[in-house]
Formats: structure tokens, sequence, C-alpha cells
């Protein structure tokens, strides 16, 4: 057999799911079964993305792209992207490992976007809102001025058009690439946030795994409605850090979702193939258009 021919074959191939969690013994192609970072079991790719991907044997949440939580959560067709032409410079011509620019690059060729967060007007559950979705694919989606800049409009946005603003959150913290720039963009957040509140408007916002640094101390957790995915580790600083800071064991399951609900610091926490509907459910009792007109 020619290797054209054995690779004609080989995609000729279809592979279905067994009834065991292992995968069939063979030349299976890579894509087809991932492992389970909660059970360990292996499952299979496509189950797992019809359940939005989570294991339906442990729950565990695995990660989803910023485009496939505007897919899961926006109603379909319904979401337009504002902003998306912003683009990250390099004020400080910063480089470590590699340039700053080199990272840009490699993160919008990996990504296929232009920075960490995407931001459009969307329906959920036919209510007009405000929709932002960070990406951790680019550069931990970290917060640097265009991330910044981007949930400020997002904010200016909603209060323009009198609608909720919903956004996903997932960052490691703040873009040292971008020194202190960076870390202005927590005030300027914040600031962005209050404003839509003052005006009368809601703000629910989706912590998701891993929600961290800056973003945590900023915008992540002034909404009028904190949920979180199920196992989500949200925090300031990461638990080792921690830990070795004040020298003490830290109480098992710290800083994880259930942890934080049960300190007060969530509201809900709330299964991935529930969110939508609960979403739309809360948006209804908090959305001035749902109410049937300005509160």
């Amino acid at each position: 057999m020619s290797i054209a021919d054995w690779f004609s074959q080989r995609e000729s191939r279809r592979y279905t799911q067994t009834g065991g969690t292992q995968p069939p013994a063979g030349d299976v192609p890579g894509g087809v079964w991932v492992k389970c970072e909660g059970c360990k079991r292996t499952l299979y790719e496509g189950e797992l993305a019809e359940n939005q991907r989570v294991c339906r044997h442990c729950g565990h949440h695995f990660s989803l792209t910023g485009p496939e939580r505007i897919e899961m959560l926006a109603d379909e067709g319904s979401f337009e992207e504002v902003d998306g032409d912003l683009v990250s410079c390099d004020p400080l011509s910063f480089s470590a490992a590699k340039p700053y620019t080199a990272s840009l690059s490699a993160a919008r060729e990996k990504s296929d976007l232009n920075e960490a967060v995407i931001v459009g007007n969307a329906l959920i559950g036919g209510i007009p809102v405000v929709l932002g979705v960070m990406d951790f694919r680019f550069i931990g989606a970290s917060m640097g001025s265009v991330v910044g800049e981007k949930i400020a409009r997002a904010f200016e946005l909603g209060t323009s058009r009198r609608v909720p603003v919903v956004l996903v959150t997932a960052s490691g913290g703040a873009r040292m690439q971008e020194g202190m720039l960076s870390l202005m963009q927590m005030a300027k957040t914040s600031a962005a946030a209050e404003r839509h509140a003052k005006a009368g408007l809601a703000y629910v916002s989706i912590l998701t795994n891993p929600t961290y640094g800056g973003v945590t101390a900023s915008f992540a957790v002034l909404a009028d409605v904190l949920i979180a995915e199920p196992g989500a580790m949200i925090g300031f600083a990461g638990p080792r850090l921690v830990e070795q800071t004040i020298r003490a064991k830290l109480p098992k399951g710290f800083q994880t979702a259930e942890f934080m609900l049960a300190h007060g610091m969530l509201d809900e926490v709330v299964a991935r193939p529930l969110l939508k509907e609960h979403l739309a459910n809360l948006l209804g009792y908090l959305s001035p258009v749902a109410a049937g007109g300005e509160r």
C-alpha cells in the first residue's frame, strides 16, 4: 500500500463512541478523545462538545474560547462585535524572554483574535445586552490598555443604549508588558462600571476558570450579580503565593467558586449547561426593556 493510499484510507475511517471509557485500540487520530482533568476518564470529543465541554461523569468544566462562549450565551445570529479593530501597541518597548510585539503576534495567530476580549451587542433570551467575553488563549487574557479600553467602552455602550452589561471573565491579571499603563485599567474599568450603575442599569459578571489579579480586583467583582462556573479558581494572588506569604496552610478548596460562595463573595455557582437559561431569567428581572420600560 502506498503512503497516499494509507492516508486516504485513514481519513475515510469513521470513529464512533464505544461503551467503555477508554478509546478503542488502533489508529485513533488526535482530537477524537480527551482526558478529563477531574475524574481522569477518557472522553469522546463529540460527546464533550454536545455537553458544552462539561464532563458528564464528574462535572468538570473544560475551558472554552471566547467565540465558543458567545455561541453558548448569545441568541443565534444576534451577536454584533464592536471595537474589534483595536490592537495593542508596545509603549515600553518591552522585552523579556522575547519582545512584547512577538508575544502579541503569536497570540493573534494562536487565537485568531486581535485582543483578549471580544465585545458586542447581543440578545440573551431575546433581551438586548452588551456582551463581553475574555479569551485566555490571548496572553492569559491579561488586562492591558486595549482590554481595559474595550471593557470601559462596553459599559459606556450599555449605558448609552440603556441595556444590561454581561461580562464573562477569565484572566491571569494585569499585563506586565505594559507596566503602569496596565494597572491604570483597573481604575478606568471600575469607574465605567460605577457610571453604569448610577444610571440604574444592571451588570452581571460570570467568573470562569481562572479569574485572577487586577481583573478580580476591579470590574469582575463590581457587578449587581456575581455568578461563577463550578470549580472556577478566583482570587487576586494564586494559592501557592498566598501560602508562602502568610506561612500557613490554606483551607481545603481555597479560592474555588464553591469556597467563595460559602464565604459570601459570590451570589451563585451555576453549571454551564444551565447558564444561558438562568441568565435569561435573571436579565428578565433586571432589564428595563424586559420590564416594559425604563426603571
